[in-house]
């Protein structure tokens, strides 16, 4: 029996909060970029398709790390791994605050990166696993106040720094708070996982890595079109790599990542829901700050506010809905909150150069309502349905993989509108950049519509538990 299972009510309180603290720090620098993006362009005169890699690489980076951490969790010492992961993480921020050029801010995001792929999914299994199965869904609830909403507010917090500052202040803010965290860590944080002698393959995670890599990479590149070689190879190596990696992980006496999680039907579905919910979100939150700053004209810091109410309906929806997880289950979860995000998302394909801003805030509200009733939800049902002691490879999996469509998503979208805005410019003319944003709503309607089938189809009601 784990020591997790002996630990005092305040103690568990303790370490949850110590998480929470690490995870605004770290959840805040995954979107906040997207308000800062167009000084950062001018500052360091790149593209936005190059500079958009500053999010979708660094997501993309978090991917291929989080299969390691399921390996690293059950081998190091909790105290210790979680402390490296947050010294690496303080690292990054300080060469991102002080970088010369977009390389160096680029080789601290990654940095960054490694860190946040260890910790996102370390923090979760140590809190599915410290605490009873009765209260997992109302805790991660809670969890995902700070996993959600710190993501969504850093728009607007980003804005502000930018404006008053320079986009340098979001690495500064963000460094503060990490310091904070990692002295918090070295008074709460115990030993609260086992962990067991486990060879570590490295042929598993470089196949992994160029799984993953290859996926994004080809996706990312499609504006290319389909038979340019920046999309055909990455697409080769994520099948090849991928078919072997799976085949390996199969046949492995100790598989670097269990994949025979996928066997449990609510495990696979959690996992697919989770990918979605992650290709929308990510890719409006990146789009969003350029429509309102590029195309309407508004500061960085405008732009951030226009994302502020949506933070907010998170922060009231996410442990309410993880309350309501653990008295119904996910189905109504899941059809509720996908269908706000069907009625947001779709919304947002017919604002204009000359719709109120108002609006577009409100639509906001109604995706980030949708993302508070499934974010953390889905975690909780996908851990829920496989064993205990593949916990960590489950939650791997489902960060992973999430993380990876959010990348795809940043990558895909950004692509998809500056493809659509340069073939319709002369049929378009001035509008032609707000009709490739439409267009690319439209795309992400098309998405949340199959969560809405997914949701009503495949996922089994739960009857409601009894207090």
């Amino acid at each position: 029996m784990s020591d997790s299972r002996i630990l005092t009510d305040r103690k568990r309180t303790l370490i949850f909060i110590n998480i929470v603290i690490t995870c605004i720090a770290t959840s805040l620098l995954q979107t906040s970029l997207t308000t800062a993006l167009p000084p950062i362009l001018k500052d360091f005169d790149i593209s936005v398709t190059t500079g958009q890699w500053l999010t979708s690489a660094y997501s993309l980076v978090m991917a291929v790390m989080t299969p390691l951490s399921a390996y690293l969790v059950t081998r190091v010492p909790t105290r210790k791994l979680y402390i490296a992961a947050i010294v690496i993480f303080t690292l990054g921020t300080g060469v991102c605050t002080l970088a010369p050029n977009f390389s160096v801010l680029m080789a601290g995001r990654i940095l960054q990166a490694c860190s946040n792929g260890i910790t996102s999914s370390m923090g979760q299994v140590i809190l599915l696993s410290i605490y009873p199965a009765e209260k997992r869904g109302t805790i991660m609830g809670w969890y995902g106040l700070s996993a959600g909403a710190a993501p969504v507010i850093a728009p607007t917090i980003a804005g502000i720094l930018v404006d008053i500052f320079s986009w340098r202040m979001i690495f500064v803010f963000a460094f503060i708070i990490m310091i904070g965290s990692l002295v918090y860590a070295m008074l709460v944080m115990e030993n609260v996982l086992e962990t067991a002698v486990k060879k570590f393959d490295t042929l598993s995670f470089m196949l992994s890595a160029l799984t993953f890599g290859g996926f994004t990479l080809g996706l990312g590149n499609a504006g290319y079109g389909i038979r340019n070689l920046n999309v055909c190879l990455p697409l080769a190596a994520w099948i090849v790599c991928g078919c072997i990696f799976v085949y390996r992980q199969l046949h492995m006496e100790q598989p670097f990542l269990e994949m025979r999680t996928f066997k449990s039907r609510d495990f696979s579905l959690s996992v697919i829901n989770s990918m979605l919910l992650y290709l929308v979100m990510m890719g409006g939150s990146v789009i969003l700050p350029v429509y309102v700053q590029n195309m309407m004209g508004y500061s960085a810091t405008v732009s951030g506010l226009v994302t502020l109410p949506g933070s907010l309906a998170m922060a009231f929806i996410s442990p309410v809905a993880g309350k309501i997880y653990d008295r119904m289950g996910m189905k109504k979860l899941a059809v509720a909150g996908s269908a706000a995000l069907f009625t947001g998302t779709a919304g947002m394909c017919f604002v204009s150069l000359q719709t109120p801003l108002i609006i577009t805030a409100l639509l906001n509200v109604i995706r980030n309502i949708a993302i508070g009733c499934l974010m953390m939800p889905f975690v909780t049902w996908g851990a829920g349905s496989i064993s205990e002691k593949h916990t960590a490879d489950g939650t791997a999996l489902i960060n992973s993989l999430r993380t990876l469509a959010g990348a795809v998503g940043t990558a895909l979208f950004v692509g998809i509108m500056s493809a659509v805005a340069g073939k319709s410019a002369e049929t378009y003319g001035a509008d032609a950049d707000i009709h490739g944003m439409n267009v690319t709503f439209a795309a992400m309607t098309c998405v949340a519509a199959a969560m809405i089938l997914t949701a009503v189809i495949f996922i089994r009601s739960v009857p409601k538990k009894t207090s």
